[in-house]
This record gives C-alpha cells, sequence and structure tokens, in this order.
C-alpha cells in the first residue's frame, strides 16, 4: 500500500516548482535511507550542527553553516542574529529589541509572498523594516539614504524570480552597506545552486532553502561569516527555540549536501534542458499552443516551459481538477501564459501531462 492509499491522500502531478504547498521537492533515495536510520537514534545536537556547519562551509566555501527550520525561519534569526551578536541578555530579551540597532534596511522591489510576506519574517525578530525605493525601481543612492539613518542593523536583499521591478546590483548593495559598517544578508530561497554566486557578492549571510532544489527534508540553510553564523545558532537560547531544526533534518541536509558533491551537475542540467525542449516540441503541436523554453531570470540553472494559451486560467483549473490533479504555475494567466517545472517529473508523468492538456484544448 502506498503512502497516498494508506492516509487516503490525493496524489499529484507537481509542474508547479519547488511549491511548498505541494510538499516541495522529492529527496532522493539515499536522503531518505539517511533520515530513517536518524529517527530511532540520539546525538548531542550542539555536535550535530557542528558537523552540518562543517558540510555546509565545505559545500559553498563560506566560513560557517547552521541549519534552521526552514528559510522563513532563517530570515527571522538572521536578522535577530544581527540585532544581538551572541549577547545572551538581548537574544533573551527578543522581540523587544529596546537599545538595539533595530532598522532593517530593504529594497521595496524585493517584498516578497512567499505565502506570507517576507516582511513578516523579518518583523517577527522585532525589527522594523525601513522600505528604499517603489516597487518599480530602488536605486543605489535609494538604498545609500536610508542606510545614513540611525540604528540600522542590517541590509536585507532578495535573490527571486519573484522580486519586482528592475534588477538591482547585488555586489554595489552590499558595498555600500559594507562601506557603512552595516552587514548585509540575501535571501536566497530557492536559489542553492547559486549559493556560492550569492556569497560571492560579499553578503555576511545567505539564506537557501534545503528542501527545494536540494532535495533534503524540510530545512533552511544559512551560510556565512563565522561570528553572524554562531549569532544566529544562539537564537535557539532564545525565539530560535520555535524554529530549530530536527535530528532527522539536520542529517538529511548533511546527506544531501554529500549527494551534491558527488553529482555531475553539468548532465544533469543537459539532461533537464533536453527533458523541456522534448516537451515543448510536443506541446507545440496541440492546436492553437505555442511553447517556448524560458531560463530562469535569476541565472538558476533551470528551465521551464511557458505555454500560450486560449482561456489560461480555465486550463490551469481543468488541470487541477482532474485525476490526477496537475499543477502548474499560474502567475501569468491574465496574459493567457501557463509555465511548468518539469524537474521532478518522470517520463510517465510528463506524458500524462501532455495527454491532459491535449484533451483539455481539443
Amino acid at each position: 500500500m502506498s503512502i497516498h492509499e494508506r492516509y487516503r491522500l490525493s496524489v499529484v502531478i507537481n509542474a508547479k516548482g519547488t511549491f511548498t504547498p505541494l510538499g516541495v521537492s522529492r529527496s532522493s533515495d539515499g536522503v531518505a535511507t539517511a533520515v530513517a536510520q536518524a529517527l530511532p537514534e540520539f546525538f548531542v545536537m550542539d555536535e550535530l550542527g557542528d558537523r552540518a556547519s562543517e558540510a555546509i562551509a565545505q559545500v559553498t566555501g563560506a566560513q560557517a553553516g547552521a541549519v534552521v527550520h526552514c528559510t522563513a525561519a532563517g530570515i527571522t534569526l538572521a536578522v535577530a542574529a544581527t540585532m544581538t551578536g551572541g549577547d545572551a541578555r538581548r537574544i533573551a530579551a527578543l522581540p523587544d529589541a529596546t537599545d538595539m540597532h533595530h532598522r532593517v534596511v530593504m529594497p521595496a522591489c524585493h517584498v516578497v509572498d512567499y505565502g506570507h510576506s517576507n516582511l513578516q519574517g523579518i518583523r517577527l525578530s522585532g525589527a522594523q523594516v525601513d522600505l528604499a525605493g517603489d516597487e518599480a525601481r530602488c536605486s543605489i543612492g535609494d538604498l545609500e539614504e536610508e542606510l545614513d539613518g540611525p540604528d540600522v542593523s542590517c541590509l536585507f536583499l532578495v535573490s527571486s524570480r519573484l522580486t519586482q521591478g528592475e534588477p538591482l546590483d547585488l555586489v554595489a548593495a552590499v558595498r555600500a552597506a559594507h562601506r557603512r559598517g552595516v552587514p548585509a544578508i540575501i535571501d536566497g530561497a530557492a536559489q542553492f545552486p547559486r549559493i556560492a554566486d550569492l556569497l560571492a557578492t560579499g553578503a555576511d549571510l545567505v539564506l537557501v532553502s534545503g528542501q527545494k532544489y536540494l532535495g533534503s527534508p524540510t530545512a533552511g540553510l544559512v551560510a556565512g561569516t563565522w561570528p553572524l553564523v554562531q549569532a544566529v545558532r544562539a537564537q535557539e537560547k532564545g525565539i530560535g527555540r520555535v524554529m530549530k531544526p530536527t535530528k532527522e533534518a539536520i542529517i538529511g541536509v548533511i546527506a544531501a549536501l554529500e549527494e551534491w558533491q558527488a553529482f555531475d551537475r553539468m548532465k544533469w542540467e543537459a539532461d533537464e534542458l533536453a527533458k523541456v525542449l522534448a516537451f515543448s516540441e510536443a506541446a507545440a503541436r496541440i492546436p492553437e499552443v505555442s511553447a517556448e523554453v524560458v531560463p530562469d531570470p535569476t541565472g538558476l540553472q533551470v528551465s521551464r516551459v511557458l505555454l500560450k494559451v486560449k482561456d489560461a486560467k480555465r486550463v490551469a483549473t481543468e488541470l487541477e481538477a482532474g485525476v490526477p490533479p496537475i499543477y502548474v504555475m499560474t502567475d501569468r494567466v491574465a496574459d493567457d501564459e501557463l509555465m511548468l517545472e518539469l524537474i521532478p517529473l518522470d517520463a510517465d508523468e510528463i506524458a500524462t501531462v501532455l495527454a491532459r492538456l491535449w484533451a483539455i484544448l481539443t
């Protein structure tokens, strides 16, 4: 009996990408085995955290790393770390940030809703967010104007296809913060494959998801400078207690990192691109459908299929209403466009998606 049958759960086809409401991703058999081995065992959790820090540092090139419950938790705890450092009194006081530098400067175009706003994630630490620029554009000058104010704890930036407006030069933004002695944090939730690039901007902390393209259990990875990573870990004596990682999550992250190091990523990228190209060619044969391959706008090594169809909203609704339900990206339905990410799908699932599109559209 499958896990879906055992608990009367829907089998779904996820062409929506690393989407939290659908369970995000699929872990490998190796990661699943490591997690299963961890569950019945005891560990010294600080020691386990040290091993995770070493593994994250080795893979990313950062000085140190930490595992937290998820990337959303990482946002709150990273900001908290810039306010408290390793000061036990301050850690215990949060979210009361009285007498601390508590202003977080953030480009207005980097406000993102992941299911809740990242603004709320920052404010959970007790910090105040001051937005620079507007939704269409934030210049380095706009950032500098806010960074020159009092009580700034950090600059918070986002690397995501979900940001709005003109792209911001992350290197220049980080340098603007550092000229003022202000640490910079980059939230790159779905950007694990690019974490070395994000660290190369000079950012003091970079936050990524473990359960997206790394394929670990639910976890957030924090990579960066030794002092700030230790301050993140120290939050477990304060507000981080409710955001702590489990033993199986940490073991799963370490196992996934080991697999990542042994992974032939060039072959994987070529295979995934071939999958997308083949799907695009097949979908384009459906009457009145056009298909194109679209690279990730942030430089992530992922390509997706963009379908132009009549009444895209109806098509997406019918895909979800079928058996099995098929989920696709719907943020462009107003323009009669659907986006599909095929990375987690096998050949049978891809054939099912194409067959359903034929049935709905013809």
